[in-house]
């Protein structure tokens, strides 16, 4: 076979292929032959593991799953790659868990895919990233072999932990085809809260107390500036729920006692708003005003693609520098851009700065890379916090890690993929 990529739909077909196969509920089938024979030592081609492609086009996709709780005590769940966030969610909730991540596409996007890319998301400040709760991975690597590591044990020092090599690889070291995976029990009851701050510093100083405040209830801390909101109402005509304000936060706590969670939620939101952090507040209890809340949040990424062409950056930053970026590149831009726009996960301190222009321009993106860049690493923070690397990124590693880092990396792809078949051209610098 020439070294062409492989089809995009072909492989559709051999994921399908793998995902109709018949299982029972403790052990699961191997990734089947035409996968094997798809990753033959013969073969040269390239392959490309294809999700549902949320960040970047439709897709019709392939919705086949199989899943399964291994302990039903302990909330181990084991599922195919295949199978949509979403409906995994909808399974353990029946059954008195959740998901322990929880995105804005979590209606199209696939838990192989979100452990490829170490998907972050909305609760990792309380349920952490993925190199933690995932317990356990099939793998099929670049020789046809099956890595059978679907392990559901919560402790294993026999060696190497050789699931996290595949943890955010992208696809590169192998192609992740079932997932072993720990389920937090289901909040009894969940309260989120969303507030106006006159300033980012009293953003920082609200997060502050909310911990101290909130403690172990305490599973998300979103915020959002001004320019957000006005996007989210005259795109997508969702009201603000509170006055006017240059930044918002929202925040969530999930509890087992409702009375003991509202207590303390609201105690914090009395002190918020008559320490001044806070100028005006809402709070819901009930489901339907809480997806309305969370809607605010969640859909600012839709606003923007209506607003115009969009460049999106994805940093990780110390959280007290957090916002700084936001108001140097506005003021470098200036005029050039129609807004620039900075959102995210504060909680572990996760931007999304985002700048919007009428169509794409080089000379704007000549303004805006490696300038982003090289401000992130100044800080000495990330220059990709959860999306992931890919084609775009691949030769900005060298802002966030060391060359030893990238020769280390390549050698491992070198070593597990010496043919380099495995989504090509992504993830690695052209040149370590």
């Amino acid at each position: 076979m020439t070294s062409w990529f492989v089809c995009l739909s072909v492989c559709s077909v051999v994921f399908k292929c793998y995902l109709n196969a018949s299982m029972v509920c403790n052990h699961f089938p191997p990734f089947g032959n035409a996968p094997a024979h798809f990753l033959a030592p013969s073969v040269t081609a390239k392959i490309l593991p294809h999700g549902h492609a949320t960040g970047w086009h439709s897709s019709p996709g392939f919705h086949d799953c199989r899943q399964c709780f291994r302990s039903s005590s302990a909330g181990i769940l084991v599922c195919q790659a295949g199978c949509v966030l979403e409906e995994l969610s909808h399974y353990v909730e029946e059954r008195d868990f959740i998901m322990p991540l929880d995105l804005g596409a979590k209606g199209s996007c696939h838990i192989g895919g979100n452990v490829a890319t170490n998907a972050g998301g909305l609760r990792f400040l309380r349920y952490g990233s993925l190199h933690g709760t995932v317990l356990g991975l099939e793998v099929v690597l670049a020789d046809g072999t099956i890595l059978d590591c679907l392990t559901s044990l919560r402790k294993d020092n026999t060696g190497y932990d050789l699931k996290q090599l595949f943890i955010g690889s992208e696809g590169t070291l192998g192609v992740i085809t079932a997932v072993s995976i720990l389920c937090p029990p289901k909040p009894r009851a969940v309260n989120v809260a969303f507030l106006g701050c006159p300033g980012f510093a009293e953003v920082l100083q609200t997060f502050s107390t909310c911990k101290g405040m909130l403690g172990e209830i305490l599973s998300a801390f979103e915020f959002m500036d001004a320019v957000c909101m006005q996007l989210v109402g005259r795109y997508l005509h969702l009201a603000s729920p509170v006055q006017e304000s240059p930044f918002y936060v929202l925040i969530e706590t999930s509890g087992s006692n409702a009375g003991h969670d509202a207590e303390k939620l609201g105690s914090f939101l009395e002190h918020a708003l008559g320490s001044g952090l806070v100028t005006d507040g809402t709070m819901a209890t009930d489901q339907t005003k809480v997806k309305m809340l969370w809607a605010l949040r969640e859909r600012i990424a839709e606003a923007l693609s209506r607003d115009g062409y969009v460049y999106k950056y994805d940093l990780s930053l110390p959280v007290e520098r957090l916002y700084d970026i936001v108001t140097d590149v506005r003021a470098r831009l200036g005029p050039h851009a129609k807004h620039v726009v900075g959102y995210g996960h504060l909680g572990d301190g996760n931007l999304h700065l985002n700048v919007t222009a009428e169509a794409f321009s080089p000379s704007l993106l000549g303004a805006l890379e490696p300038h982003v860049y090289e401000w992130t690493a100044r800080q000495q923070g990330s220059v990709s916090a959860e999306h992931g690397v890919g084609f775009r990124k691949r030769d900005v590693l060298g802002y966030s890690k060391p060359p030893e880092a990238l020769q280390l990396m390549q050698q491992l792809k070198a070593l597990l993929d010496p043919k380099g078949i495995l989504n090509p051209y992504k993830t690695l610098p052209s040149q370590a």
